[in-house]
C-alpha cells in the first residue's frame, strides 16, 4: 500500500479516505472489527479508531492493533496519523502518546506534526494555531466540553504529551522549497529533536512540504497534507492506473440525522432541518434516570419514521452540557450521550433504516461502533460539503454520511437526506 493511515476519530478517517478516493486512489476505511480481509488490496486504507479522549493506553493499544493489521498486509510506504485540524487532545494525549508508539514501531527518527487546513481557516504560523485570524485559544474552541483549546502554542501542547524534543519547521522554511525543508528537518534532527510542528498557512505550504515528508516512514497531521501525495506518486510511477471508477451503490429507504455534537453548526443545522423535518432532542439528565423516558422516544421514532426523514439528537445547547457535565463528569457525559445514540442507531436499523447522517467525531464512532461496522467504501471528497459518503460492504448496505460537528452549511442535513 502507498498510505496506512489511522484517524483518531471518524469523520477524520472517512474524511481522508474519501480524498484520497477523489485523487484517483482506490481507498477503504476500516473498524477496529476489520481483519486483514477487509481491507482488501487497494491503494490506502485509512484504520478509524475512537481514541482520540479515551486513555493514553486504551488508545495505544488501538494503534498497535491497526498496526499488527497494516503489517500483516505487507506494510506501506507511509504509516500517517490523522488528527484534527484543532489538534483534538487532552493534557496527557493522545497524539503524543500514539505518535511514540509510530515513531518507535517504524524506527522514524523524525516525524512532522501538520494540523493545518486552510480551506476551513485553520492555520499554523510559528508554531501557533489559528482560527482565521484569532489564535486558537481565543476561538470558540477554547470552550470545546472535551478538549478545551487553552494554549496556542502547538510546540508547548506536544512537548507536554511526550518525552521526546520537539522542534518547529518556520514558515520561512517551508516557503523555502524542498531543499530548505530538507535542511531544516535534518538541522533539527541533529539536535535531538525527533519532532516537529509545520508551519502552513495555505494550500502551496502544505504542497511544499508534502514534496518532502512523503518519504518520511511516519507522518502526522490532518488530512489535507495528504491530498498533495497522489500527484507526487504518480510523477514516480508509484500509483497503480485505475481502469475504471466504481461508484458507491444506492442505498433506498428511511435516513435519519443523528447529532451528538455540541458544536454550535451543528445546532444550526439542526434548527434548520427542524423547520422540515420532525427532530427529538434527548435529556441526558431524564433518560439516566427513566427508563420510560426511552421508550417514549422509541415510540416517537416508529410513529414519525412512518412519515418520513426524522433527526434525533442529545440536549447540546451550553446550558444543558454544563448540567450534565456538573452531574457526570466531562467524559462522562460524553459517554452517556454516545452510548445513548449508539442504542438509538440500532433500535433505528432493526425499524429498516439504511441511510444515517451523524453529525460528531465522538457519536460518529459510537454509532458505527454500535452497529459493528467492519468496513466501508467511500466516495470522492467534495470540498464544502461538510460531510463524507461510505457505505458498508456486503449484501445488506448501509450508508453513512459522518460529519465533523463544526463543518457543513446550515442546509446540509436537508440537502443531504434529499439527495
Amino acid at each position: 500500500m502507498l498510505l496506512a493511515a489511522i484517524a483518531d476519530d471518524f469523520t477524520g478517517g472517512l474524511e481522508l479516505a474519501s480524498l484520497m478516493v477523489r485523487e484517483g486512489l482506490s481507498a477503504r476505511m476500516v473498524t477496529r472489527h476489520a481483519d486483514a480481509a477487509a481491507i482488501g488490496d487497494v491503494d490506502a486504507v485509512v484504520f478509524a479508531l475512537k481514541s482520540r479522549v479515551a486513555p493514553a493506553s486504551e488508545a495505544v493499544a488501538g494503534f498497535a492493533k491497526a498496526c499488527d493489521l497494516i503489517d500483516a498486509k505487507g506494510g506501506a510506504r507511509q504509516v500517517f496519523f490523522k488528527y484534527c485540524a484543532t489538534f483534538d487532545s487532552t493534557p496527557r494525549g493522545n497524539i503524543g502518546p500514539c505518535a511514540d508508539y509510530l515513531a518507535e514501531r517504524y524506527g522514524a527518527g523524525f516525524v512532522g506534526f501538520c494540523p493545518a487546513f486552510p480551506d476551513v481557516k485553520r492555520t499554523v504560523y510559528q508554531g501557533h494555531l489559528f482560527y482565521a485570524d484569532q489564535l486558537i485559544s481565543r476561538s470558540p474552541k477554547r470552550l470545546d466540553p472535551l478538549t478545551p483549546m487553552k494554549n496556542p502554542n502547538l510546540v508547548e501542547v506536544l512537548q507536554a504529551q511526550t518525552r521526546h524534543p520537539v522542534g518547529l519547521i518556520r514558515h520561512e522554511d517551508v516557503i523555502g522549497g524542498a531543499d530548505t525543508l530538507r535542511a531544516r528537518a535534518a538541522a533539527l534532527e541533529a539536535e535531538g529533536k525527533r519532532y516537529a510542528i509545520c508551519d502552513a498557512v495555505d494550500n502551496d505550504d502544505l504542497r511544499r512540504l508534502a514534496q518532502v515528508c512523503i518519504d518520511w516512514p511516519v507522518m502526522t497531521g490532518g488530512g489535507t497534507i495528504t491530498e498533495h501525495y497522489p500527484a507526487l506518486w504518480r510523477a514516480r510511477s508509484q500509483l497503480r492506473t485505475r481502469t475504471s471508477e466504481t461508484a458507491l451503490p444506492r442505498v433506498e429507504g428511511p435516513a435519519v440525522v443523528l447529532a451528538g455534537s455540541c458544536a454550535e453548526q451543528t445546532r444550526a443545522q439542526l434548527d434548520h432541518f427542524e423547520q422540515t423535518h420532525p427532530v427529538l432532542r434527548l435529556d441526558l439528565l431524564d433518560m439516566a434516570d427513566n427508563a420510560g423516558a426511552i421508550e417514549k422516544a422509541s415510540a416517537w421514532m416508529h410513529e414519525k419514521l412512518r412519515h418520513g426523514p426524522l433527526a434525533v439528537a442529545v440536549q447540546s445547547s451550553p446550558e444543558a452540557v454544563a448540567e450534565a457535565q456538573q452531574r457526570f463528569g466531562r467524559k462522562g457525559a460524553g459517554r452517556r450521550g454516545e452510548k445513548l445514540l449508539g442504542r438509538v442507531a440500532i433500535e433505528l436499523h432493526r425499524a429498516g433504516v439504511r441511510r444515517f447522517v451523524v453529525a460528531g467525531g465522538e457519536t460518529s464512532g459510537a454509532v458505527l461502533e454500535a452497529l459493528k461496522v467492519k468496513a466501508l467504501d467511500t466516495g470522492p471528497y467534495i470540498a464544502g460539503a461538510g460531510a463524507a459518503q461510505a457505505v458498508t460492504r456486503g449484501a445488506d448496505p448501509v450508508s453513512f454520511h459522518l460529519k465533523s460537528g463544526k463543518l457543513g452549511s446550515v442546509d446540509m442535513f436537508s440537502r443531504v437526506i434529499a439527495g
